[in-house]
């Protein structure tokens, strides 16, 4: 009885459900419309008769894409959520019952077998609800899509393909560009990559492939395009027209870390910033920053070109300077989750120590005396700028003798023995084309890729969109930890990815057997 029952002095009996016997087997059971048990009530009633219980789909091997007739191809992970759908649509009078659950059962991965158990439920004798599971095999059958087919046939028969470009004298950007395109899988429908001189070229089968794929680089990066179209052939009876598609794509030239003169139109509309600023971040607008009194603009596409500017300093025109004292921050600020600190620090260069200078910073927050930092030259660097010029004639101090863009560990990086990272990333199978200028010099290319690592380890934000994998090749040595620099930045352990190889376990099952 409840707490009031007892107070109120009320006897209260408790209700049972009562049972009934099976008109079939007389074991007791609750009360249903059909007066039979659950184990008699399926043995007259099979609502999964007339369901399909095996079915046949096809499968691209070469781009990993299931066929939903009549032409449509459809990209689905093993035992992906995606992949669950698509076998659920393949299945005809599903709407006959109700559908209550789907998931997958185990096969092995080679078995060309997928296995799905499905429970349904419906009404049968006098309004009896029966709920039933019932498994359902699909035989995977290997199959060319159309566009690998073309591609298997003839490699050079491409439909689109996506010229991307950025005149500047490094590829750091398409480092940084490569894993995005991995990260979101943008290039999955791409039957061939290129790598040419400044840039890299995609070939699609099918202009829609290209299409979304110039609708993702927008999102990420800056750029302008414009797009062309060959006539190959012409059917005079049909009608029909066969074209190549070309999108040339070019990306914006300013990258980060880059120093900018903005020219005096784009300087008063952004609230007469700097003209001076610093590039800290390039994603589909641009971030500048001026570094003496940490105002910032954000910059898009649509607003980059119509003025066209470029940098005054590059990221290859960096100097090494010797910070020898460190004022405390006279004010702080945050962009895109980016702190900074505004300060005055007492510098010289590596290569001219007894000459030095006082200038103002952002980097107050993260530098301290006896650190190195990177930066621009501008005492005594011939910049080609017009802007720069101008705006040297028109200030009445003139121009900072120096801009320090970035903090520099190589003395920390130096005392380091172990060279190898705990961390790696993947590359996108690219061909070298050399009649166009693919083969770059390989020295160079190597310390560009080395610059673009250290990025990735300095600046968690630019990792932030990557994915990074634990090296199976690593080994932590006791002595290396002992002897490493104090202060060099690492990925931490808990943003790294495990990488899953499915061909090295195969081997490794074969090798067991």
């Amino acid at each position: 009885m409840s707490v009031m029952d007892q107070q109120s002095g009320m006897f209260n009996v408790q209700q049972t459900v009562g049972s009934v016997l099976c008109c079939k087997c007389g074991v007791p059971m609750p009360p249903n419309a059909a007066n039979m048990c659950v184990n008699c009530l399926r043995s007259e009633v099979d609502i999964t008769e007339g369901l399909q219980k095996s079915i046949q789909i096809f499968y691209c091997p070469e781009c990993g894409c299931y066929l939903q007739p009549p032409k449509t191809w459809i990209k689905a992970q093993w035992e992906s959520k995606e992949l669950l759908t698509f076998c659920i649509k393949r299945l005809k009078n599903l709407n006959k019952v109700k559908l209550k659950n789907a998931e997958f059962v185990w096969t092995e991965p080679h078995s060309k077998r997928i296995k799905v158990k499905i429970t349904v439920q419906a009404e049968v004798l006098n309004g009896a609800v029966l709920e039933q599971s019932y498994p359902v095999e699909y035989t995977v059958r290997d199959n060319l899509c159309e566009s690998c087919s073309r591609f298997q046939a003839n490699p050079d028969q491409w439909v689109a393909s996506v010229q991307l470009r950025q005149h500047v004298s490094h590829r750091r950007t398409f480092f940084y560009l490569e894993q995005l395109i991995l990260r979101h899988d943008a290039a999955s429908r791409a039957i061939r990559i290129t790598q040419v001189d400044q840039g890299i070229d995609f070939f699609f089968g099918n202009k829609s492939h290209a299409n979304s794929f110039v609708e993702f680089l927008r999102k990420v990066v800056p750029i302008e395009y414009r797009q062309d179209q060959q006539l190959v052939s012409h059917d005079v009876k049909s009608s029909l027209y066969n074209y190549k598609y070309t999108y040339s794509v070019k990306i914006c030239p300013v990258c980060r870390e880059d120093l900018v003169c903005l020219p005096s139109k784009v300087a008063s509309g952004l609230g007469n910033l700097g003209p001076l600023v610093v590039c800290t971040k390039v994603s589909d607008n641009i971030t500048l920053l001026d570094p003496r009194t940490l105002r910032c603009a954000f910059l898009d596409a649509r607003q980059y070109w119509r003025s066209g500017f470029r940098s005054a300093l590059t990221s290859r025109q960096l100097v090494k300077y010797f910070v020898f004292d460190v004022e405390a921050p006279v004010g702080e600020a945050t962009v895109g989750g980016q702190k900074y600190a505004l300060s005055y620090v007492q510098i010289a260069r590596e290569s001219d120590i007894g000459k030095m200078f006082y200038v103002q910073t952002h980097l107050g927050h993260i530098l301290k005396p006896g650190d190195q930092a990177l930066g621009y030259d501008i005492y005594g660097a011939n910049v080609n700028d017009n802007e720069m010029e101008k705006y040297r004639l028109s200030v009445k101090n003139g121009l900072p003798e120096a801009i320090l863009i970035k903090k520099c560990y190589d003395e920390q990086r130096e005392r380091k023995q172990r060279k190898t990272r705990n961390w790696k990333i993947k590359s996108l199978p690219m061909e070298m084309d050399d009649s166009r200028g693919g083969r770059a010099d390989p020295e160079k290319t190597d310390k560009e890729y080395e610059e673009f690592l250290r990025d990735l380890e300095e600046n968690p934000e630019l990792r932030f969109n990557i994915s990074l994998y634990k090296n199976k090749e690593y080994q932590a040595s006791e002595t290396g930890s002992m002897t490493d620099g104090e202060g060099a930045p690492t990925v931490p352990i808990e943003e790294l990815l495990a990488d899953l190889d499915l061909s090295e376990d195969e081997e490794e099952e074969d090798m067991d057997e």
